[in-house]
């Protein structure tokens, strides 16, 4: 998986779903095992694990991974799997006042974090990998590296939030600046 550049986050689910499928079949080696393990295992999940489609469709991915990837066995057509049918939700969105009273109760770093995640669209992880050279201020753009499918992408930047990034910007360089002064940031070789 790292060879194909997975996130780290993949790895360890892909990794959680192919103990799951072992230890459910009594820890039989995978290469003894075959399509109709798998479809006992994904049926098996939509039933008794009541979890959703998306969440079926990331272990039958695990699965297939293992099967074509790492055993190199190709995987027929896979028959008799239930699949995983959730009722369609709309999903649950905070008021304007609900959204006021959150941040309410925020305070520095992660008020700004927050803001951003809210007012950009961020995911939790774009927003703790950003960098300084990812945000123009010029432009009022957030500019979102290595994304989820990969690839660069470029996403608005709260206006409201500029003088308080601008702030924090200088509070870390000024932090970064005495670190270096103090000799933290230097790299210690021994002679």
């Amino acid at each position: 998986m790292r060879l194909k550049h997975y996130s780290l986050r993949t790895e360890r689910t892909y990794c959680d779903w192919i103990t799951r499928f072992i230890r459910f079949h009594r820890m039989l080696h995978p290469a003894e095992m075959s399509e109709p393990e798998m479809a006992e295992f994904l049926t098996h999940l939509a039933r008794a694990g009541n979890i959703s489609a998306s969440t079926q469709n990331q272990a039958l991915s695990a699965l297939l991974f293992l099967y074509k990837e790492v055993l190199k066995q190709e995987i027929g057509w896979l028959q008799n799997v239930e699949r995983a049918k959730k009722p369609a939700r709309l999903p649950v969105v905070l008021t304007r006042d609900e959204v006021r009273k959150v941040f309410a109760h925020l305070h520095g770093t992660a008020r700004l974090m927050t803001g951003l995640l809210y007012g950009s669209g961020l995911r939790l992880m774009e927003c703790v990998r950003l960098r300084v050279k990812d945000i123009d201020f010029g432009y009022a753009r957030v500019t979102v590296r290595d994304a989820k499918s990969g690839r660069d992408r470029v996403t608005m930047l709260p206006v409201n939030l500029t003088t308080q990034l601008q702030f924090h910007l200088q509070k870390v360089k000024l932090q970064h600046d005495q670190d270096l002064a103090d000799g933290f940031g230097e790299v210690w070789l021994p002679d």
